[in-house]
C-alpha cells in the first residue's frame, strides 16, 4: 500500500463507520480516487453463464447499494460488481448506529436493514451506464424486499422485472438477518415458490436476453436446510447461488467489545463457516450450479479455498474496511501464484478441485 492509500485509509478510519463509508462513496463518485488497475493475469480469467470475466474477484453486495460508482470500483480491478441491495420503495434502514468495526477480528457488524433509495433512481442509473458504449465491465443487481411488504415474492418480482434489461446478473437476497422474517425464505416450500416467481420475472423483463438470476444464502444452515436448498436449486433451475451472507453466529474468541452488538457479523471469522457451508452446497449440486464464495476473503489464500471449495467466482467487502482499495490488486496477485504454485492453467481448473481425488 502507498503512502497516499496509507493517509486516505487512516482518514476515514478516523470517521465513524457509516460517515466513513459515505465519504468513500462521495470520493468514487466524484473520481477523487483514480484508476489503479493493471492488466489482469490471463490465469485468472474466466467464463460463467457465457459471460466473460476478466478475473473472478468481485465487489460483493452492500458496498455500492444504489449503483453509484459501479464503475469506479471496476476501475480499481474488480472483475465483476454487484450493486444494492435495493428496495423496490426507499427506505432508511434501521436507527443509526448500526455498523461497527470489530477491530481486534477483522470484522464487521451491521444492522442496516436494507437502506435504500428504491428501484427507480436504481434502475435510471443501470439504464444510463447500459446505453453508454464507454461503460464496459460486469455489474450485476441485488434486489431486496421492503420491511413493511407482506407479500415477498412481489417485492422480489418487481425488483428482478424491472432491471433484467439493465444489468449483466440478478441476484435475490433471502438471507439478510437484519429484515425481519427474510431468512424464513430459505425454507424448501417458501424458496420454490420465490425461485420460481423470480424466473418468471425475470424471463418477462429480459426481452431477449436472460441475464443469470442467483439466490443469496447465509452461512447459519442446518445440515438439512442446505440439503434442501441444494434440492431446489436443481429443481427450479435458477442459474447460481452466493454463499453466503452476514452470520448471527458469535465465535466465542471474538476479542472486540463491539461483539454483541446486534445484526449480522462479516469479516475474517466467518470465512470458516461460509466457506463449509459452499463446499457442502457443491458436494449437493454436484457441481452442476456455478457458486460464488463470499464471506472472511481477505488475501490470496482464502480467496482460493473458496475457489477450491466450489466457487467459481469469489466476492469480497468487508476486508477492504481495513486493507483499502489495493487489497484487490494483492488477492489476484496471490491467487495467481497459488494456482500456478498447483499446476492450474486456469482459475476454472480449480474450482472444487478439493472434492476431487489429488492430482
Amino acid at each position: 500500500m502507498g503512502l497516499t492509500d496509507r493517509l486516505a485509509l487512516a482518514a476515514l478510519y478516523a470517521l465513524p463507520p457509516e460517515t466513513a463509508h459515505h465519504a468513500a462513496l462521495y470520493a468514487l463518485e466524484h473520481r477523487l480516487v483514480g484508476s489503479r488497475a493493471s492488466p489482469d493475469d490471463p490465469i485468472l480469467r474466466t467464463s460463467v453463464w457465457g459471460i466473460g470475466f476478466p478475473n473472478v474477484i468481485g465487489l460483493a453486495a452492500g458496498f455500492d447499494k444504489d449503483a453509484r460508482v459501479s464503475d469506479a470500483m471496476l476501475s480499481l480491478g474488480f472483475g465483476f460488481v454487484e450493486a444494492g441491495t435495493v428496495t423496490p420503495r426507499p427506505q432508511p434502514g434501521n436507527p443509526k448506529p448500526r455498523l461497527f468495526r470489530l477491530d481486534e477480528d477483522r470484522a464487521i457488524i451491521n444492522r442496516l436493514g436494507f437502506n435504500s433509495g428504491g428501484l427507480e433512481n436504481f434502475a435510471r442509473r443501470l439504464a444510463a451506464r447500459r446505453s453508454n458504449p464507454e461503460k464496459r465491465g460486469i455489474v450485476g443487481a441485488n434486489v431486496g424486499k421492503n420491511r413493511d411488504t407482506q407479500d415477498a415474492g412481489d417485492d422480489y418480482a418487481e425488483g428482478v422485472e424491472k432491471l433484467a434489461a439493465t444489468t449483466d446478473y440478478l441476484v435475490i437476497n433471502i438471507s439478510s438477518p437484519n429484515t425481519p422474517g427474510l431468512r424464513d425464505l430459505q425454507g424448501r416450500v417458501a424458496l420454490d415458490a420465490l425461485l420460481r416467481h423470480a424466473i418468471a420475472a425475470r424471463n418477462r423483463g429480459a426481452g431477449n436476453r436472460h441475464p443469470p438470476l442467483l439466490a443469496k444464502v447465509g452461512p447459519d444452515l442446518t445440515p438439512e436446510q442446505i440439503a434442501d436448498i441444494a434440492e431446489v436449486t436443481l429443481a427450479t433451475g435458477i442459474d447460481g447461488l452466493i454463499i453466503g451472507n452476514t452470520t448471527i453466529d458469535r465465535p466465542k474468541d471474538l476479542k472486540s467489545a463491539q461483539k454483541n452488538e446486534a445484526g449480522g457479523l462479516s469479516g475474517a471469522p466467518l470465512l470458516k463457516p461460509s466457506t463449509e457451508c459452499l463446499a457442502r452446497i457443491y458436494r449437493l449440486t454436484k457441481g452442476r450450479v456455478p457458486l460464488i464464495g463470499c464471506g472472511g476473503v481477505a488475501d490470496g489464500a482464502s480467496a482460493y479455498a473458496k475457489i477450491r471449495a466450489g466457487a467459481s467466482l469469489v466476492q469480497v467487502y468487508s476486508a477492504l474496511v481495513y486493507q483499502g482499495p489495493g487489497l484487490v490488486r494483492r488477492i489476484k496477485q496471490e491467487l495467481a501464484q497459488l494456482l500456478r504454485a498447483d499446476g492450474f492453467a486456469s482459475v476454472a481448473e480449480a474450482v472444487g478441485c478439493d472434492h476431487r481425488p489429488a492430482r
